[in-house]
């Protein structure tokens, strides 16, 4: 499908603000769900497609936009296009917050995941720089190995100069097969980057190319509707959210670190009773945990293994239990169905859980994952210059 990228020019209440916003908006394609179960693939997809993985001014955010079409995948994950090169070559990327490097398959690669994906050819960009360092990460199941380049990086016409990325030369397994993107950019902290390479929204800060340290993600969970949702490069859209931003503390400044009060099951604390630690993932299509708590959350909502996913009768929602994560004394609930998945097929609807277990050992671990599942529910702002999250009840 050609992307193309549309511009929308409202009126700028500040120069110097406009320059320092950037929007990407994500529009809805039908879910794939039912393809890949129809392959026998949605046990793997879903064991491999964990990407392992701001009282101040509120800031307007209506000035000149670039409104770019993404896909969603699977009715939960959400990527996009960015460009590489001159002249640009286009990509499709998760724009991760679990993760700080940016990787798109090289040319040189022969991996069946590469052949299935768009790949990058250094020899076609002018403003190429050869790095040539070895490159190696792992993303739960799915790994890949590659070489350091350097190019320019545009994102929604915003062009990062001098940009260090990794090209993949191997893609092993399936893992990257069957996945809807090329390759990913992550939005963590620097100090998760391999290699130490400096993250493509810390050179945006370096280079002056955001107003403020920030960054902001909003996901539709309308799945008819043309709008996916958006990634706000330099600010926050205050029309995608209601009420005020509730601002977290980052605990560790790797991921996106906060700290959970509780987790209670209608009002009654069923996990994490004495507190603790969560990370806020834009590349994690679930709700994952500890796989010991998890079962109990899925017995407790009454989720049946099959294939990969935990399934839920969809006439049973109205009495499944709210699960409310706590954090800094505040409740955010997800109803029955805003942590189900529906799933339309010839004529049948089928539903699963959207919790999934996952151990994440110490020292990193263990740690609970807000995926996708919670960030719809929530719009999320991440503020590097504080070192915070922002929550609020997301706008649909």
């Amino acid at each position: 499908m050609n992307l193309l990228l549309l511009l929308l020019l409202l009126p700028v209440l500040s120069l110097s603000l406009a320059r320092g916003l950037k929007r990407v908006t994500l529009t809805r394609h039908r879910s794939l769900r039912q393809l890949l179960r129809d392959r026998g693939q949605l046990s793997h997809f879903w064991q491999s497609y964990q990407l392992d993985r701001l009282q101040d001014r509120e800031v307007c955010t209506i000035f000149t936009q670039a409104n770019e079409p993404l896909i969603n995948y699977l009715d939960i994950e959400y990527f996009g296009q960015i460009s590489i090169g001159t002249p640009p070559q286009n990509f499709t990327v998760v724009f991760d917050t679990g993760s700080s490097n940016l990787w798109v398959p090289s040319v040189y690669c022969s991996s069946r995941a590469c052949a299935a994906h768009t790949k990058f050819h250094p020899s076609q960009s002018s403003t190429y720089q050869v790095i040539g360092t070895p490159f190696s990460i792992q993303y739960g199941t799915g790994s890949l190995t590659g070489v350091i380049g350097s190019d320019q990086v545009t994102i929604d016409g915003l062009t990062v100069t001098n940009q260090e990325f990794a090209e993949s030369i191997s893609e092993p397994g399936r893992a990257f097969l069957d996945a809807g993107f090329d390759g990913v950019l992550g939005l963590a902290y620097p100090s998760l980057s391999v290699g130490g390479i400096t993250p493509v929204f810390d050179n945006m800060i370096a280079q002056n190319l955001v107003e403020l340290p920030m960054f902001s993600v909003y996901m539709s969970r309308n799945s008819e509707s043309s709008l996916g949702g958006e990634v706000l490069f330099g600010g926050f859209d205050p029309s995608r959210f209601t009420g005020t931003l509730n601002w977290v503390p980052v605990t560790k400044r790797g991921y996106w670190q906060i700290h959970l009060d509780n987790i209670q099951l209608d009002g009654t604390v069923a996990f994490c009773a004495t507190g603790c630690q969560a990370i806020v993932d834009t590349g994690t299509s679930l709700i994952t945990g500890p796989s010991r708590e998890v079962k109990k959350l899925q017995n407790y909502i009454g989720a049946t293994p099959v294939d990969g996913e935990c399934t839920v009768d969809c006439n049973n929602l109205s009495e499944m239990p709210d699960v409310t994560f706590t954090i800094q004394g505040l409740p955010y609930t997800l109803s029955a169905q805003d942590y189900t998945l529906m799933e339309y097929s010839d004529g049948m609807t089928f539903c699963s859980s959207g919790f999934q277990g996952m151990d994440i050992p110490p020292p990193t671990g263990p740690l609970w994952i807000l995926g996708d599942v919670f960030i719809r529910q929530f719009y999320s702002v991440f503020d590097r210059g504080n070192n915070r999250v922002g929550l609020a009840p997301a706008a649909h």
